[in-house]
């Protein structure tokens, strides 16, 4: 039954795949069970609370794109996203319900535009080239991600970044690293798994990291966060702005990773299509919505999903494995949590690797897509942010392809997008711009 409901076959996979491909995006993404409370925390929501929102939010949303879309696309509470809401919560001087206001209304409209099918026409009027370039840019971004985490790369006030110390933790993860390359290249399943299994053997072995004091959580409440959103407070005019940097941010984000996953997924028909892909961008709306109710950041679409769909995962078991995953997480939170990010970045560089691949299908002897391509791959990095890459990426298509005299090879839904571009990296500037030109008058 399981076969045939998730059309194992006809994806020329099986369920020990599905199952290691699952557990492996699962490892590869535990660390926002952490990570996401302690951001969300400085804003005073309860930490515990959080963790358990976390988990449920992940677990519930991700088993749903399993089972309603058939895709191995994990969600959870997205990282950057979660920056972003403290930061409205500091810089807006808002209380936390009301910036959860702020999400559910972001939300809201994802969902609006989705139903209107306009998210579908906006992906399907990104050129190919550019497709490919937002999968190689993720790619580079999880990597520099990855080698942050390892601690191969560290920051630097000249520079920005340099290369850190060769210290334990770093051997450790190397380790992972070098049996996870090892392991593909015999063509053996699960070598990401298999990589972090012996990296966090290893740091137990030699002690950088030791077993929970306990092994069953003791707490599931979620009542000091969950329905205490603010939305009365959040339909402000002065707050239209953070509205719409969710809006976006989110909906590029959630964009491009679906677009990079799915095509890594084989589930693109010829002309490029995604399958499902409108069940996809209405769940993924319909997280944020309940993740703002029970009280977290925006849910959405996992770049991490690569590392499962690089172990063979191609159904929407391997997402249901890695929602039950979570769900059973929040029993064993003291458990998954002994896994640190220094054991888990090694699979993030491997998936980096995978997704550079994709640079062979930009067509580089066409400057007109070669440059808005480029800038794609080099602003999601650089600028540590998927959406702010691809905004730069649009912008410039757009105007090459004015200034080339081909305007009208341009689709409708691309300069709308390149018009809501164009907004997210200017809005929250226009003040210091009026300023700018009231200097120079």
């Amino acid at each position: 039954m399981i076969s045939e409901y998730f059309r194992l076959k006809e994806r020329n996979t099986t369920v020990k795949v599905e199952l290691v491909a699952g557990l492996t995006t699962f490892l590869t993404m535990a660390y926002i069970i952490a990570v996401n409370p302690s951001i969300l925390s400085s804003t005073g929501m309860d930490k515990e609370a959080l963790i358990v929102v976390t988990c449920i939010m992940s677990g519930a949303a991700t088993l749903t794109v399993g089972i309603l879309t058939n895709a191995p696309i994990a969600m959870a509470p997205g990282l950057g996203l979660n920056s972003i809401f403290v930061y409205l919560v500091v810089s807006e001087q808002m209380d936390w319900p009301t910036a959860l206001g702020v999400v559910f209304i972001a939300g809201t409209f994802f969902l609006i535009l989705t139903v209107l099918g306009l998210r579908r026409m906006i992906i399907e009027a990104i050129p190919k080239s550019l497709i490919s370039a937002i999968g190689v840019g993720i790619g580079l971004f999880i990597t520099f991600i990855g080698l942050q985490d390892l601690g191969i790369i560290v920051s630097d006030k000249n520079t920005l970044v340099t290369a850190g110390p060769v210290t334990l933790t770093v051997l450790i993860g190397l380790l992972g690293l070098f049996v996870m390359v090892y392991l593909e290249i015999k063509k053996i399943t699960g070598a990401l798994l298999w990589g972090i299994v012996v990296a966090t053997v290893a740091a137990i072995a030699l002690r950088q990291i030791g077993l929970p004091e306990q092994y069953i959580s003791s707490s599931l409440d979620v009542s000091p966060i969950a329905f205490k959103l603010n939305i009365i407070g959040a339909l402000k005019w002065g707050f239209f702005g953070s509205i719409f940097t969710f809006m976006f941010i989110d909906m590029f984000d959630s964009i491009g990773t679906l677009v990079a996953c799915c095509h890594k997924a084989q589930m693109a028909d010829e002309q490029g299509k995604i399958k499902g892909l409108d069940r996809l961008l209405s769940i993924d709306a319909l997280a944020t919505i309940a993740g703002s109710i029970l009280g977290t950041s925006p849910t959405t679409a996992f770049a991490e999903s690569a590392t499962g769909i690089e172990q063979g995962g191609r159904t929407g078991l391997t997402a249901v494995v890695t929602g039950v995953l979570f769900l059973l997480a929040l029993i064993f939170v003291p458990v998954v949590s002994i896994v640190p990010k220094y054991v888990a970045a090694p699979a993030l560089i491997m998936v980096g690797l995978f997704m550079a691949k994709e640079v062979k299908r930009i067509d580089f002897a066409n400057l007109e897509e070669a440059f808005p391509a480029f800038i794609i791959i080099v602003m999601i990095a650089l600028s540590y942010s998927i959406s702010t890459g691809l905004a730069f990426g649009f912008i410039s298509f757009s105007i090459i392809k004015v200034v080339s005299g081909r305007a009208r090879e341009v689709k409708p839904a691309m300069w709308i997008i390149a018009v809501l571009s164009l907004l997210f990296l200017t809005l929250d500037r226009i003040p210091d711009m009026i300023d700018c030109f009231k200097s120079l008058v």
